[in-house]
């Protein structure tokens, strides 16, 4: 079920396409010469040491980072420096962070109609309705009029999920989301996402979890010292890394 709408949604049609993006912190170079280019209903897992630029990548797809040179763009549209129409532009990207970012002080059904009603305009009613779908989709649809604090890590993390597929975003961005979790909830955040990726949603995932990589992934990019070093599929990449700084990297990780 899954690979055929995967495979029909990748007739090669880029959505998101970074060009030559170069990003400064004075004189640190966080990333140097990115090119990539992520087509609709493709999972791409980004991963490499701590440091590599990884974060800085996925942040600058939204422009929660922004960059010194280069271009980016989402659907064909160069990414607006500010104002409405960067606005306009973000609400098509779905961003969840290591963090949930839930509003403590909102219910969790609050916490995801907030944005389609306030971005999107939509009426509170329709708004709630397709959120409890979002949040029965996500597991937690019983939680729905409790507080973020109520709720364990791998809870908030998928309303942070739901939050983000409330506003139809074109592209989700994932910044190291199971991070932040206690090992025992973590496979129940990576459950959510791989339905995601089944369901043929175009996904851009910083993580650290190999096994999801090479379950969910259509293509690995390995980063290091703010490049790409290489991209494979999760195969490829992992059975017969090309670099010797993958190689590296993934001997660390089959040692520990």
């Amino acid at each position: 079920m899954a690979d055929s709408g995967t495979t029909t949604a990748k007739a090669g049609t880029p959505l998101v396409v970074l060009s030559d993006v170069q990003k400064h912190y004075g004189e640190f170079q966080a990333l140097t010469d990115i090119n990539l280019s992520v087509d609709k209903g493709e999972v791409v897992v980004v991963i490499g040491p701590s440091g590599s630029g990884k974060s800085t990548l996925c942040r600058t797809i939204n422009r929660l980072e922004t960059i010194t040179s280069g271009t980016i763009t989402i659907d064909g549209k160069e990414l607006p420096k500010e104002g409405k129409g960067l606005a306009e532009l973000r609400a098509d990207v779905g961003m969840v962070f290591q963090s949930f970012n839930l509003f403590a002080h909102l219910s969790i059904l609050d916490n995801v109609t907030l944005g389609p009603i306030k971005v999107r305009g939509m009426k509170k009613a329709d708004a709630e309705r397709e959120a409890k779908v979002l949040l029965d989709r996500v597991g937690v649809g019983v939680q729905a009029s409790k507080l973020p604090a109520q709720l364990s890590g791998g809870q908030q993390q998928r309303v942070a999920i739901a939050r983000a597929l409330a506003m139809n975003p074109k592209v989700m961005l994932f910044d190291e989301p199971t991070s932040a979790l206690d090992p025992e909830m973590i496979n129940e955040v990576l459950d959510v996402m791989v339905g995601l990726a089944s369901d043929g949603m175009t996904m851009i995932v910083v993580t650290h979890e190999m096994g999801f990589a090479r379950k969910a992934a259509n293509r690995v990019v390995f980063m290091a010292e703010g490049l790409i070093v290489e991209e494979a599929t999760p195969e490829e990449f992992f059975t017969n890394p090309r670099s010797d700084r993958a190689k590296d990297f993934l001997s660390k990780l089959l040692t520990h």
